[in-house]
């Protein structure tokens, strides 16, 4: 009894300590992964939270296409073994994506992370540009496991880069395949870190994952029945995701596993055009995404729009020499966006970059 009662206020002051830091600086994700229990249906929702608009178009690659992490210096050269559906930010740097192979990438704003940075003189160590990185690894892996043994034998460095007047473009990744098996990359102190596993199903903000698992074991301990954290802070929506998706059933069928998850979504979201005061780093929920591994559609839904639009690979031509194609939001009323999009589909370059 006594040893119970000592790491109960262990846990509390551990997570008194956690919710008087300053981890709420991120702006907020989250990211959600729903595997049924015989693993023929995974799924991963997530959300993008912003304090200023992040025009998104969504861009349909081919197999073949010739890339580099870096337009100058070290760097990787590959030309991509799979077809994508990526989500382009600014036009300039992939937010997310899925691959033919059944393979996710999210990438979330973490501003605990600390890259290995370039070191002057060093041409050999290759530079891989934030703006690509969630394409390099979609376009050459099928699957967790061949992520996680690049990543043991293959090293790079990652340049400073800044977006929306000035913000550090400070991420951690989670990958998912078709099996539901799961990665999450966090770079601290410069240094690797990743985690896997079936059970790695939620990733938000700060603080750095080690630690968050440390919160959600405080409030496993606690029972999320009657009582769960309930603001908009990276934490309690972690806490909240990892109750919710641990707690419905999982012996579903595709319609009611999607409805599942994406009611989850809508739990972790933030309110539109919601605000705190003297906070402005908490922020709207801009649009939310389900990458269906299972029927290899990416499905995306706008905050002020009335309903969800998808992509597709079925149907499309992804062999090498097919044209890259894309869906440019600017073009399109959000309220004309709905069910299979495919036919606003239109050919176009590769986006440029923001190096």
């Amino acid at each position: 009894m006594a040893n119970s009662f000592f790491t109960s206020v262990k846990g509390f002051f551990f997570l008194l300590l956690v919710l008087l830091l300053p981890i709420d600086h991120a702006d907020a994700c989250s990211r959600v992964v729903m595997a049924t229990d015989s693993a023929r249906i995974v799924m991963v929702g997530r959300t993008l939270d912003w304090r200023t608009p992040i025009p998104t178009n969504i861009y349909l690659y081919p197999q073949g296409i010739t890339k580099q992490s870096m337009p100058s210096g070290p760097s990787l050269h590959w030309t991509s073994r799979y077809a994508s559906i990526l989500a382009v930010s600014y036009d300039g740097g992939v937010t997310e994506g899925m691959n033919e192979a059944g393979l996710v990438m999210n990438g979330l704003f973490c501003n605990a992370s600390r890259y290995p940075a370039p070191v002057e003189g060093d041409t050999s160590t290759p530079v891989m540009s934030l703006s690509i990185l969630v394409s390099f690894f979609l376009d050459n892996f099928a699957n967790v496991s061949q992520v996680d043994d690049w990543l043991a034998n293959h090293h790079f460095v990652i340049p400073s880069s800044n977006f929306d007047n000035g913000t550090s473009t400070l991420l951690h990744w989670a990958l998912t395949d078709i099996s539901g098996d799961n990665l999450i990359i966090e770079y601290v102190d410069g240094r690797l870190t990743s985690y896997r596993g079936k059970n790695l199903t939620i990733l938000t903000n700060n603080p750095i994952f080690s630690d968050m698992q440390a919160i959600n074991a405080y409030w496993n301990d606690v029972g999320g029945v009657n009582m769960l954290p309930g603001t908009v802070r990276s934490a309690d929506r972690f806490v909240r995701g990892a109750f919710f998706i641990s707690h419905v059933p999982h012996d579903l069928d595709h319609h009611n596993a999607f409805a599942s998850l994406s009611t989850i979504m809508a739990n972790l979201s933030v309110p539109w055009l919601y605000q705190v005061e003297g906070k402005p780093h908490l922020s709207s929920t801009q649009w939310r995404s389900i990458a269906d591994l299972t029927e290899g559609r990416y499905y995306f839904r706008l905050a002020d729009s009335l309903s969800e639009f998808y992509i597709e690979f079925k149907g499309e031509i992804l062999s090498p020499g097919s044209t890259i194609k894309k869906l440019n939001r600017s073009n399109i009323d959000s309220y004309q966006l709905v069910g299979r999009a495919n036919s606003r589909l239109t050919p176009t370059h590769s986006f440029t970059p923001i190096w």
